[in-house]
């Protein structure tokens, strides 16, 4: 992929990133982790602790997704460094610009992803 091009992604995936960030901190309400955000199950007069058990669980999930999200950012960032964007992780081949443009983090190209996604269906969607 031309240096151009690589720029443009990774100014995109900068973008992203930068936005993550600021919606997980935004979650959180500020600075501070979900955790420490979340209601004290000890403070909860209703006796609902289901809802509390739901929340926490509910805060897990989206802490594990922002993370995997985060993760795949940073790894397109690196892939941008030592010239490898932009090349399915399987075969080699080059990943189509578009579905570059539709998925800056994308590892594979769109059959091998088909291909990933149906030999591993219990994961979540590799970015």
């Amino acid at each position: 992929m031309s240096q151009p091009i690589s720029d443009t992604f990774a100014q995109q995936l900068q973008q992203m990133r930068t936005e993550l960030i600021a919606l997980i901190r935004a979650q959180r309400g500020g600075k501070i982790r979900r955790a420490e955000a979340a209601p004290d199950p000890h403070d909860i007069q209703s006796g609902d602790w289901s809802q509390v058990d739901g929340e926490r669980d509910l805060a897990q999930a989206l802490d594990e997704r922002e993370t995997a999200e985060l993760r795949a950012i940073d790894d397109a960032l690196e892939r941008i460094r030592q010239g490898a964007y932009g090349q399915c992780v399987d075969r080699g081949v080059d990943i189509p610009t578009a579905r570059l443009h539709a998925n800056p983090a994308a590892l594979r190209c769109i059959d091998c992803q088909s291909r990933y996604e149906r030999a591993h269906p219990m994961e979540a969607p590799s970015l």
